[in-house]
Protein backbone atom coordinates (compact mmCIF):
# COMPACT_ATOMS: atom_id res chain seq x y z
CA UNK A 1 0.00 0.00 0.00
CA UNK A 2 1.54 3.27 -1.11
CA UNK A 3 1.62 6.39 1.04
CA UNK A 4 3.08 9.88 0.95
CA UNK A 5 6.54 10.17 2.35
CA UNK A 6 9.50 12.49 2.29
CA UNK A 7 11.76 9.46 2.18
CA UNK A 8 14.04 9.40 -0.88
CA UNK A 9 13.63 5.59 -1.01
CA UNK A 10 10.02 5.91 -2.23
CA UNK A 11 9.91 7.42 -5.75
CA UNK A 12 7.11 9.92 -6.26
CA UNK A 13 5.94 8.34 -9.50
CA UNK A 14 5.22 5.10 -7.64
CA UNK A 15 2.78 6.70 -5.19
CA UNK A 16 -0.90 5.96 -5.81
CA UNK A 17 -3.90 7.71 -4.34
CA UNK A 18 -6.38 5.91 -2.08
CA UNK A 19 -9.99 6.90 -1.52
CA UNK A 20 -10.87 7.66 2.09
CA UNK A 21 -13.91 5.53 2.77
CA UNK A 22 -14.62 6.59 6.33
CA UNK A 23 -16.29 9.75 7.65
CA UNK A 24 -14.09 12.56 8.91
CA UNK A 25 -14.61 14.07 12.35
CA UNK A 26 -13.90 17.79 12.57
CA UNK A 27 -13.87 19.90 15.74
CA UNK A 28 -15.23 23.44 15.67
CA UNK A 29 -15.87 25.93 18.47
CA UNK A 30 -19.02 27.98 18.69
CA UNK A 31 -18.99 31.66 19.66
CA UNK A 32 -19.55 30.75 23.31
CA UNK A 33 -16.59 28.40 23.37
CA UNK A 34 -18.56 25.13 23.31
CA UNK A 35 -16.73 22.34 21.51
CA UNK A 36 -18.64 20.91 18.57
CA UNK A 37 -17.64 17.66 16.86
CA UNK A 38 -19.05 17.37 13.35
CA UNK A 39 -18.96 14.09 11.47
CA UNK A 40 -18.53 14.81 7.78
CA UNK A 41 -19.28 12.37 5.00
CA UNK A 42 -16.89 13.16 2.10
CA UNK A 43 -18.59 15.49 -0.37
CA UNK A 44 -18.92 14.32 -3.98
CA UNK A 45 -18.17 17.90 -5.02
CA UNK A 46 -14.66 17.93 -3.54
CA UNK A 47 -11.73 15.64 -4.30
CA UNK A 48 -10.74 13.30 -1.49
CA UNK A 49 -7.11 13.04 -0.45
CA UNK A 50 -5.35 10.44 1.61
CA UNK A 51 -3.57 11.42 4.77
CA UNK A 52 0.01 12.63 4.47
CA UNK A 53 2.62 11.58 7.02
CA UNK A 54 4.31 13.99 9.39
CA UNK A 55 7.18 15.86 7.77
CA UNK A 56 9.82 16.48 10.43
CA UNK A 57 12.59 19.06 10.77
CA UNK A 58 16.20 18.22 10.17
CA UNK A 59 18.69 18.47 13.03
CA UNK A 60 19.91 21.89 11.83
CA UNK A 61 16.47 23.52 12.11
CA UNK A 62 15.73 26.12 14.75
CA UNK A 63 12.58 26.29 16.79
CA UNK A 64 12.35 30.01 17.58
CA UNK A 65 9.58 32.31 16.40
CA UNK A 66 11.90 34.05 13.95
CA UNK A 67 12.62 30.68 12.29
CA UNK A 68 9.04 30.51 10.98
CA UNK A 69 8.51 30.75 7.23
CA UNK A 70 5.14 32.38 6.48
CA UNK A 71 3.45 31.32 3.25
CA UNK A 72 0.21 32.90 2.05
CA UNK A 73 -2.13 31.24 -0.44
CA UNK A 74 -5.77 31.65 -1.39
CA UNK A 75 -8.25 28.87 -0.75
CA UNK A 76 -10.99 28.13 -3.24
CA UNK A 77 -12.86 24.92 -4.05
CA UNK A 78 -12.08 25.25 -7.77
CA UNK A 79 -8.34 25.37 -7.06
CA UNK A 80 -8.24 23.04 -4.06
CA UNK A 81 -6.38 20.31 -5.91
CA UNK A 82 -3.74 22.82 -6.90
CA UNK A 83 -3.41 24.15 -3.36
CA UNK A 84 -3.06 20.68 -1.84
CA UNK A 85 -0.43 19.68 -4.40
CA UNK A 86 1.48 22.91 -3.74
CA UNK A 87 1.45 22.37 0.04
CA UNK A 88 2.66 18.78 -0.38
CA UNK A 89 5.50 19.84 -2.67
CA UNK A 90 6.64 22.52 -0.22
CA UNK A 91 6.69 20.10 2.71
CA UNK A 92 8.39 17.33 0.74
CA UNK A 93 11.28 19.52 -0.33
CA UNK A 94 11.73 21.54 2.85
CA UNK A 95 14.63 20.91 5.21
CA UNK A 96 12.55 22.40 8.04
CA UNK A 97 8.91 21.59 7.18
CA UNK A 98 7.74 22.09 10.78
CA UNK A 99 8.87 25.72 10.53
CA UNK A 100 6.54 26.44 7.61
CA UNK A 101 3.32 28.23 8.57
CA UNK A 102 0.53 28.54 6.01
CA UNK A 103 -1.95 31.40 5.91
CA UNK A 104 -4.98 30.63 3.73
CA UNK A 105 -7.34 33.37 2.51
CA UNK A 106 -10.93 32.49 1.64
CA UNK A 107 -14.08 34.32 0.57
CA UNK A 108 -16.69 32.08 2.18
CA UNK A 109 -15.95 29.61 4.97
CA UNK A 110 -16.62 26.06 3.78
CA UNK A 111 -16.25 23.49 6.58
CA UNK A 112 -15.57 20.72 4.09
CA UNK A 113 -12.49 22.47 2.74
CA UNK A 114 -11.23 23.04 6.28
CA UNK A 115 -11.85 19.37 7.08
CA UNK A 116 -10.03 18.30 3.93
CA UNK A 117 -6.90 20.21 4.93
CA UNK A 118 -7.01 18.90 8.50
CA UNK A 119 -7.56 15.29 7.49
CA UNK A 120 -4.95 15.35 4.73
CA UNK A 121 -2.28 17.27 6.64
CA UNK A 122 -3.01 16.60 10.34
CA UNK A 123 0.35 18.07 11.38
CA UNK A 124 0.14 21.21 9.24
CA UNK A 125 0.61 24.59 10.89
CA UNK A 126 -2.02 26.81 9.26
CA UNK A 127 -4.57 29.55 9.84
CA UNK A 128 -7.61 30.70 7.87
CA UNK A 129 -8.56 34.31 7.18
CA UNK A 130 -11.68 35.63 5.52
CA UNK A 131 -11.20 38.09 2.69
CA UNK A 132 -14.16 40.45 2.52
CA UNK A 133 -15.11 40.85 -1.13
CA UNK A 134 -16.60 44.26 -0.28
CA UNK A 135 -13.02 45.54 -0.24
CA UNK A 136 -12.94 45.29 -4.02
CA UNK A 137 -16.61 45.84 -4.79
CA UNK A 138 -16.82 48.26 -7.70
CA UNK A 139 -13.03 48.26 -8.14
CA UNK A 140 -12.57 45.22 -10.38
CA UNK A 141 -12.53 45.81 -14.13
CA UNK A 142 -13.29 43.11 -16.66
CA UNK A 143 -10.10 41.51 -17.98
CA UNK A 144 -9.24 39.13 -20.80
CA UNK A 145 -10.09 36.05 -18.71
CA UNK A 146 -12.93 35.58 -16.22
CA UNK A 147 -10.73 33.77 -13.69
CA UNK A 148 -8.66 36.93 -13.32
CA UNK A 149 -11.73 38.92 -12.28
CA UNK A 150 -12.53 36.93 -9.12
CA UNK A 151 -12.32 38.96 -5.89
CA UNK A 152 -9.96 36.44 -4.27
CA UNK A 153 -7.45 37.17 -7.03
CA UNK A 154 -7.11 40.65 -5.51
CA UNK A 155 -6.63 39.50 -1.92
CA UNK A 156 -2.82 39.76 -2.26
CA UNK A 157 -3.22 43.55 -2.30
CA UNK A 158 -4.73 43.51 1.20
CA UNK A 159 -2.37 41.15 3.01
CA UNK A 160 -1.16 43.86 5.38
CA UNK A 161 -4.75 44.46 6.53
CA UNK A 162 -5.62 40.77 6.90
CA UNK A 163 -2.56 39.19 8.50
CA UNK A 164 -1.50 39.79 12.11
CA UNK A 165 1.04 42.58 12.54
CA UNK A 166 3.56 40.11 13.98
CA UNK A 167 3.82 38.57 10.51
CA UNK A 168 6.58 40.79 9.16
CA UNK A 169 7.44 38.95 5.95
CA UNK A 170 5.55 36.50 3.73
CA UNK A 171 5.98 34.44 0.60
CA UNK A 172 2.84 34.81 -1.49
CA UNK A 173 2.18 31.85 -3.80
CA UNK A 174 -0.54 31.12 -6.33
CA UNK A 175 -2.34 27.79 -6.08
CA UNK A 176 -1.09 26.50 -9.45
CA UNK A 177 2.54 26.01 -8.43
CA UNK A 178 4.80 23.12 -7.46
CA UNK A 179 7.97 23.71 -5.44
CA UNK A 180 10.88 21.36 -6.15
CA UNK A 181 13.49 23.02 -3.92
CA UNK A 182 13.79 24.09 -0.29
CA UNK A 183 11.45 27.06 0.17
CA UNK A 184 13.82 28.41 2.85
CA UNK A 185 16.18 29.46 0.05
CA UNK A 186 13.55 31.84 -1.33
CA UNK A 187 12.56 32.96 2.16
CA UNK A 188 16.15 33.92 2.93
CA UNK A 189 16.51 36.42 0.09
CA UNK A 190 18.05 39.72 1.23
CA UNK A 191 15.48 42.39 0.40
CA UNK A 192 17.73 45.23 1.46
CA UNK A 193 15.67 48.40 1.11
CA UNK A 194 13.25 46.79 -1.33
CA UNK A 195 9.65 45.94 -0.57
CA UNK A 196 9.19 42.92 -2.85
CA UNK A 197 11.45 40.19 -4.22
CA UNK A 198 10.51 38.19 -7.29
CA UNK A 199 12.04 36.93 -10.54
CA UNK A 200 12.24 39.77 -13.06
CA UNK A 201 11.81 39.32 -16.81
CA UNK A 202 13.33 42.29 -18.57
CA UNK A 203 13.29 40.63 -22.00
CA UNK A 204 9.47 40.70 -22.05
CA UNK A 205 7.80 43.51 -24.01
CA UNK A 206 6.65 45.63 -21.10
CA UNK A 207 4.46 47.85 -23.28
CA UNK A 208 2.14 44.89 -23.92
CA UNK A 209 0.88 44.95 -20.34
CA UNK A 210 -0.85 48.30 -20.85
CA UNK A 211 -3.24 49.66 -23.44
CA UNK A 212 -2.56 52.18 -26.17
CA UNK A 213 -4.62 54.67 -24.18
CA UNK A 214 -2.12 54.40 -21.34
CA UNK A 215 0.97 54.99 -23.46
CA UNK A 216 -0.64 57.84 -25.41
CA UNK A 217 -1.37 59.73 -22.19
CA UNK A 218 1.84 61.55 -21.27
CA UNK A 219 0.89 61.81 -17.60
CA UNK A 220 0.17 58.10 -17.31
CA UNK A 221 3.17 56.97 -19.35
CA UNK A 222 5.36 59.20 -17.20
CA UNK A 223 4.67 56.90 -14.27
CA UNK A 224 7.79 54.91 -15.13
CA UNK A 225 10.08 57.91 -15.54
CA UNK A 226 13.37 57.29 -13.75
CA UNK A 227 12.69 53.55 -13.54
CA UNK A 228 13.68 50.62 -15.74
CA UNK A 229 10.43 48.67 -15.47
CA UNK A 230 10.48 44.93 -16.05
CA UNK A 231 7.69 42.38 -15.89
CA UNK A 232 7.41 40.27 -12.76
CA UNK A 233 4.76 37.71 -11.87
CA UNK A 234 2.78 38.41 -8.69
CA UNK A 235 2.04 34.70 -8.19
CA UNK A 236 5.44 34.26 -6.52
CA UNK A 237 6.57 37.12 -4.30
CA UNK A 238 8.48 37.69 -1.08
CA UNK A 239 6.89 40.72 0.58
CA UNK A 240 8.07 42.80 3.53
CA UNK A 241 4.78 43.40 5.36
CA UNK A 242 6.18 46.11 7.61
CA UNK A 243 7.36 48.17 4.65
CA UNK A 244 4.09 47.54 2.85
CA UNK A 245 2.09 48.84 5.80
CA UNK A 246 4.30 51.85 6.49
CA UNK A 247 4.43 52.83 2.82
CA UNK A 248 0.66 52.61 2.34
CA UNK A 249 1.02 50.33 -0.67
CA UNK A 250 -2.50 48.93 -0.44
CA UNK A 251 -3.76 52.45 -1.12
CA UNK A 252 -1.20 53.03 -3.90
CA UNK A 253 -2.19 49.88 -5.78
CA UNK A 254 -5.87 50.69 -5.22
CA UNK A 255 -5.41 54.14 -6.76
CA UNK A 256 -4.45 52.53 -10.07
CA UNK A 257 -7.50 50.27 -9.91
CA UNK A 258 -9.59 53.44 -9.66
CA UNK A 259 -7.85 54.92 -12.72
CA UNK A 260 -8.58 51.70 -14.61
CA UNK A 261 -12.30 52.08 -13.90
CA UNK A 262 -12.24 55.57 -15.42
CA UNK A 263 -9.96 54.88 -18.36
CA UNK A 264 -9.10 51.35 -19.45
CA UNK A 265 -5.31 51.22 -19.16
CA UNK A 266 -4.66 47.45 -18.81
CA UNK A 267 -6.30 44.05 -19.41
CA UNK A 268 -4.74 41.56 -16.98
CA UNK A 269 -6.60 41.69 -13.66
CA UNK A 270 -4.59 42.36 -10.50
CA UNK A 271 -1.11 42.21 -12.08
CA UNK A 272 -0.80 45.62 -13.84
CA UNK A 273 -1.49 47.74 -10.70
CA UNK A 274 1.44 45.99 -9.04
CA UNK A 275 3.62 46.71 -12.07
CA UNK A 276 2.60 50.36 -12.04
CA UNK A 277 3.62 50.75 -8.41
CA UNK A 278 6.64 48.45 -8.16
CA UNK A 279 8.12 47.56 -11.57
CA UNK A 280 11.73 48.65 -11.75
CA UNK A 281 12.00 48.81 -7.97
CA UNK A 282 12.01 45.23 -6.74
CA UNK A 283 14.69 42.80 -5.59
CA UNK A 284 15.28 40.46 -8.51
CA UNK A 285 15.77 36.79 -7.64
CA UNK A 286 16.84 33.91 -9.88
CA UNK A 287 14.39 32.85 -12.58
CA UNK A 288 14.49 29.31 -11.19
CA UNK A 289 11.96 30.50 -8.59
CA UNK A 290 9.19 31.06 -11.13
CA UNK A 291 9.17 28.82 -14.17
CA UNK A 292 5.93 30.53 -15.18
CA UNK A 293 3.57 30.37 -18.13
CA UNK A 294 3.14 26.58 -18.02
CA UNK A 295 -0.63 27.02 -18.24
CA UNK A 296 -0.20 28.40 -21.75
CA UNK A 297 -1.56 31.58 -23.25
CA UNK A 298 -4.47 33.40 -21.62
CA UNK A 299 -6.84 32.82 -24.55
CA UNK A 300 -6.56 29.15 -25.53
CA UNK A 301 -4.21 27.71 -22.92
CA UNK A 302 -1.98 26.13 -25.56
CA UNK A 303 0.89 24.00 -24.31
CA UNK A 304 4.23 25.55 -23.51
CA UNK A 305 7.52 23.86 -22.75
CA UNK A 306 9.99 24.51 -19.96
CA UNK A 307 12.35 27.45 -20.16
CA UNK A 308 16.05 26.53 -20.18
CA UNK A 309 17.97 26.60 -16.91
CA UNK A 310 17.60 25.25 -13.36
CA UNK A 311 14.14 24.99 -11.78
CA UNK A 312 13.04 25.47 -8.17
CA UNK A 313 9.38 26.31 -8.75
CA UNK A 314 6.98 25.33 -11.55
CA UNK A 315 4.06 27.69 -12.18
CA UNK A 316 1.04 26.89 -14.35
CA UNK A 317 0.10 30.55 -14.83
CA UNK A 318 -2.10 31.13 -17.84
CA UNK A 319 -5.43 29.64 -18.84
CA UNK A 320 -4.65 25.92 -18.69
CA UNK A 321 -4.48 24.17 -15.29
CA UNK A 322 -2.78 20.77 -15.06
CA UNK A 323 -5.54 18.99 -13.11
CA UNK A 324 -8.16 20.00 -15.68
CA UNK A 325 -6.04 18.98 -18.65
CA UNK A 326 -5.17 15.66 -17.00
CA UNK A 327 -8.85 15.00 -16.27
CA UNK A 328 -9.71 15.71 -19.90
CA UNK A 329 -7.07 13.19 -21.02
CA UNK A 330 -5.45 15.96 -23.05
CA UNK A 331 -2.50 16.94 -20.86
CA UNK A 332 0.47 19.00 -21.91
CA UNK A 333 3.85 17.37 -21.42
CA UNK A 334 4.64 19.64 -18.45
CA UNK A 335 1.46 18.51 -16.65
CA UNK A 336 3.11 15.17 -15.91
CA UNK A 337 5.48 17.09 -13.62
CA UNK A 338 2.48 18.19 -11.55
CA UNK A 339 0.67 14.84 -11.43
CA UNK A 340 2.92 13.02 -8.88
CA UNK A 341 2.16 15.70 -6.27
CA UNK A 342 -1.60 15.28 -6.57
CA UNK A 343 -2.82 12.43 -4.41
CA UNK A 344 -6.55 12.85 -4.66
CA UNK A 345 -9.22 10.35 -5.63
CA UNK A 346 -8.54 11.01 -9.31
CA UNK A 347 -5.29 9.14 -9.90
CA UNK A 348 -2.93 10.84 -12.38
CA UNK A 349 0.27 9.04 -11.43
Amino acid sequence: MAFWSSSPHLPLLGLLSLLLLHPITTTFFSTNGIRLDVVRIPSPDLPIFREAPAFRNGITCGSQKNDTIHIVMTLDANYLRGTMAAVLSILQHSTCPENVSFHFLYLKFEPEIYSTIKSTFPYLNFKLYRFDSNRVRGKISKSIRQALDQPLNYARIYLSDILPTEVERVIYLDSDIIVVDDIAKLWGVDLGEKLVAAPEYCHANFTNYFTTAFWEDANLAGTFEGRRPCYFNTGVMVVDMDKWRKGGYTYKVGEWMAVQKQKRIYQLGSLPPFLLVLAGNIKAVHHRWNQHGLGGDNFEGKCRGLHPGPISLLHWSGKGKPWLRLDSRKPCTVDHLWAPHSKDSTNHA
